[in-house]
């Protein structure tokens, strides 16, 4: 059974005469441990397919399905236990919490679960020494640099071992040097059997996952395996 299914998704915004369609009867499966990366030009989709795949939005038409059962089986409430519990996410823009430290940012999914708050603090220090980042535990926002921030947003991701993490271009407000350690970090995951999805504009960061699902006008245009995939480099997140 696969990870993810979606059969002939369609997503179309607005109503009547003014229907814009984003997504136009896509179909493909996510096997669990797979690395996914979704590219495509502005407006083609990929961010709403994104949103769909980690229970952000749902579909106009279509199915899809996570661990064998339909997004349309679930209330709002149940996909919101589903997607904090299973899922993580990795945002461009970091939303990490001002005036808290790096624990409390990560601890925050936590607060939501079933897991015993005993366990949060313990959880939370795991994440980050996977991330390399036990030694900035009680800094604050303002105090770390781009590249510090999204480690933190990847440590919070990990801190309910989710089954899948949902990543939105975690490279795209960092210098080269700061966004290639998130992708080294990225694919040591995926190496550890992570299954990660990511939508990416950039080149060279798709060429790291193992297969790249291509958008255009909503519609996928190719979906191929990477065969001269970037490996990772040995140490600190190994």
């Amino acid at each position: 059974m696969p990870l993810i299914k979606i059969e002939k998704v369609e997503k179309i915004y607005g109503e009547e005469e003014i229907k814009t369609p984003a997504l136009r009867g896509d179909s493909f499966i996510v096997e669990k441990g797979e690395f996914v990366a979704i590219m495509g030009p502005s407006g083609s989709g990929k961010s709403t397919l994104l949103h769909i795949l980690g229970f952000l939005d749902r579909p106009t038409k279509g199915e899809y399905f996570f661990q064998g059962k339909s997004m349309n089986q679930y209330s709002d409430d149940e996909l919101a236990r589903i997607r904090n519990e299973k899922m993580g996410f990795i945002f461009q823009t970091f939303n990490l919490l001002p005036r808290t430290n790096v624990l409390d940012n990560v601890k925050l999914p936590l607060y939501y679960s079933r897991i015993k708050e005993l366990l949060w603090e313990d959880k939370a220090k795991k994440a980050l020494e996977m991330v390399g980042l036990s030694h900035r535990l009680k800094h604050e926002r303002s105090q770390l640099s781009g590249g510090e921030k999204q480690r933190v947003a990847i440590a919070r991701a990990l801190v309910n071992d989710p089954d899948v993490i949902f990543a939105d271009e975690p490279t795209g407000n960092l210098d080269s040097k700061s966004g290639q350690a998130v992708m080294d970090i990225i694919q040591n995951l995926n190496e550890k059997g992570h299954t990660i999805i990511m939508v990416t504009h950039e080149k060279y960061t798709s060429e790291m996952a193992k297969r790249i699902i291509k958008l255009k006008d909503g519609l996928i245009e190719s979906d191929e395996k990477v065969i001269n995939r970037h490996y990772a480099k040995d140490g600190l997140f190994k």
